[in-house]
């Protein structure tokens, strides 16, 4: 971990130091450490098999840490379940959205949290609340929330994923490959409207494996090698070339990780 993070942005909410997990003799996460602030956006990077998504379900509360520091909101929690990560105000939309093609907008973003007057659905409440969040994050390009999701693009499935995560008062959001498979046009729209959560003064975790879209916009850019945080670094003073040496050896200069741990990653 560099400092320059902290100076930088200040105070993170999300607070993770020393995490270390295993699969029987396999050891994914050795003393993996990263920062999330609100307001600011969190590239989460790594090749495949750096453990990413294990940190992420690890968060999340899919996986519960084997031992290391877990702060969010400046207290040390312990998070063991999904439940327990959403209490807390954590939200993550998975790659493959986890949506119902034969349900509409709203039917989704309120699926499992349906709002009900008496023992019937609050239709007209869900749709209002629908409609503010969309607005909210300034979505203009769904015609209706009452379209199926079938109808959509995939750009516009991602919106909608999205506004879920964020309708529940959320204070973190992770992103798992929003840009995956969309073209260029969807791809500009989701990477605004990931802006846009940052700066409404949400906390947010981009993983991502496109560095144009990473230095598009992160605030701060944390890198996995093998199972280790080799650096977080300001993105605005970082170049795609650091960070690629960082993904794929470790190390990039001054950054990264002291030789011997390298070594022993790579062991």
């Amino acid at each position: 971990m560099t400092e320059s993070t902290s100076a930088t942005h200040g105070d993170p909410i999300l607070s993770l130091r020393g995490i270390n997990k295993s699969f029987g003799a396999v050891h994914v996460l050795k003393d993996v450490g990263m920062d999330a602030w609100a307001g600011k956006v969190t590239a989460l990077v790594g090749d495949n098999g750096a453990g990413k998504s294990t940190f992420v379900k690890g968060i999340a509360g899919i996986y519960t840490f084997d031992s290391g520091d877990y702060r969010f909101d400046g207290k040390s929690v312990s998070v063991s379940s999904p439940k327990q990560s959403a209490a807390l105000g954590i939200e993550v939309v998975y790659q493959d959205l986890a949506l119902c093609d034969n349900l509409d907008v709203v039917q989704n973003m309120f699926l499992g949290r349906e709002m009900r007057s008496g023992i019937t659905l609050n239709e007209t409440a869900m749709e209002r609340r629908a409609e503010e969040t969309l607005k909210g994050l300034s979505v203009r390009t769904l015609k209706s929330v009452r379209q199926k999701v079938s109808s959509l693009s995939g750009g516009q499935r991602q919106t909608v994923a999205i506004a879920k995560a964020v309708l529940w008062n959320s204070k973190l959001v992770i992103l798992d490959e929003p840009t995956a498979a969309l073209g260029v046009a969807q791809t500009e729209q989701v990477l605004q409207l990931v802006r846009r959560l940052a700066d409404n003064g949400l906390a947010v975790i981009l993983i991502s494996h496109n560095m144009n879209d990473v230095l598009r916009v992160a605030d701060s850019v944390c890198a996995l090698y093998l199972g280790r945080t080799a650096a977080q670094v300001d993105a605005k003073s970082t170049t795609t070339t650091q960070i690629v040496e960082l993904i794929t050896s470790g190390r990039s200069g001054d950054l990264g990780l002291p030789a011997s741990l390298e070594q022993e990653a790579v062991a």
